[in-house]
């Protein structure tokens, strides 16, 4: 079992509130391939994390398939912010032609959705893709009035991203909406991924290597689904959206652009080069962990004493 001198817990700062979190915390794991990184998000029990475990095993001991691209293209994502902030994230990220934007965000007043994918509309001009993520906020009849608007105010969505929970609510929506819809929490999160196929509740699904259990276990679902899949990050630092890319890399088709320039959202990364888009591509590469931001990311006791507890359990589970 992989001693704790080879484990290194970080903690930073990001730049805009995301998924309701202010900062960013993780483990990275380094192993006869590498680097990975274990940083399942808090509210995934042990049972859950497992997963996120044997995808940091498999960057660091194993490594991953061999790329068949070598630059992938990516989005760029938009929090829940106000428009003119959403207009300087677009106009900012590095050339990206399609926005992912984050809708439904409790708290905020009518209409604030629309304004913000108006604002992001005119900063990538109309040709332009923006797809929505409303982390499955909506119920079906929500939902179907919510995307009728957005995709109004967008001037045509690509897809709205798990508008609804689980597999079922997905199928009825799909039926109710000309808005393609893509699944991310009915895979990632559901004991059968594939449901979301058979149900023909969506027309693409949403790959995240951590909560699926690494590439290799990505690759496989993608070949068994049959669906067109982007490839997403789960907000990591610049060494796990390696992974990411490594998978994006590896697939045989990639349609859409793929949701890895979250290195952005960051403060500070762990590399001296964070995998930031040019061009509105991201380079397949492998950046090292730099020692002097490592250090400055290092974790409170308290922090490091929480996850060494979690990292005992989860490995106790794999």
């Amino acid at each position: 079992m992989r001693g704790l001198a080879d484990l290194v817990v970080w903690d930073v700062p990001l730049t805009t509130r995301f998924r309701g979190l202010t900062r960013r915390d993780g483990v990275l794991v380094r192993g006869d391939a590498g680097w990975g990184e274990f940083s399942p998000f808090w509210d995934y029990d042990d049972d859950a994390a497992v997963r996120w475990w044997r995808a940091a095993r498999e960057a660091s001991d194993e490594g991953w398939p061999t790329p068949v691209r070598t630059h992938v293209p990516v989005n760029v994502t938009v929090p829940a912010v106000d428009p003119e902030h959403a207009h300087r994230i677009v106009t900012a990220s590095g050339g990206c032609r399609t926005a992912k934007v984050k809708v439904a965000e409790p708290g905020q007043p009518a209409g604030a959705d629309e304004a913000r994918l108006e604002a992001v509309r005119d900063a990538l001009g109309p040709d332009g893709a923006i797809r929505v993520d409303a982390n499955a906020a909506w119920d079906v009849d929500a939902a179907a009035a919510a995307l009728a608007a957005l995709d109004r105010a967008a001037g045509g969505l690509e897809y709205a991203e798990q508008p609804v929970p689980g597999v079922d609510d997905l199928a009825a929506l799909r039926r109710r909406t000309h808005v393609p819809l893509a699944a991310d929490e009915a895979v990632r999160r559901g004991d059968d991924p594939l449901a979301v196929v058979r149900r023909h509740a969506a027309d693409v699904l949403v790959l995240k290597v951590q909560p699926l259990g690494g590439v290799r276990a990505c690759l496989r679902l993608a070949e068994e689904a049959g669906l067109p899949v982007v490839v997403s990050s789960a907000l990591e630092s610049s060494v796990g959206l390696a992974a990411g890319l490594a998978l994006a890399a590896a697939l045989p088709e990639l349609p859409y652009a793929c949701g890895l320039a979250t290195a952005a959202l960051l403060a500070d990364d762990l590399v001296a080069d964070p995998l930031l888009p040019r061009g509105g591509v991201i380079e397949a590469r492998r950046p090292e962990p730099d020692p002097a931001l490592l250090d400055a990311a290092r974790a409170t006791p308290a922090l490091v004493a929480r996850w060494d507890a979690r990292l005992t359990a989860v490995r106790a589970r794999a």
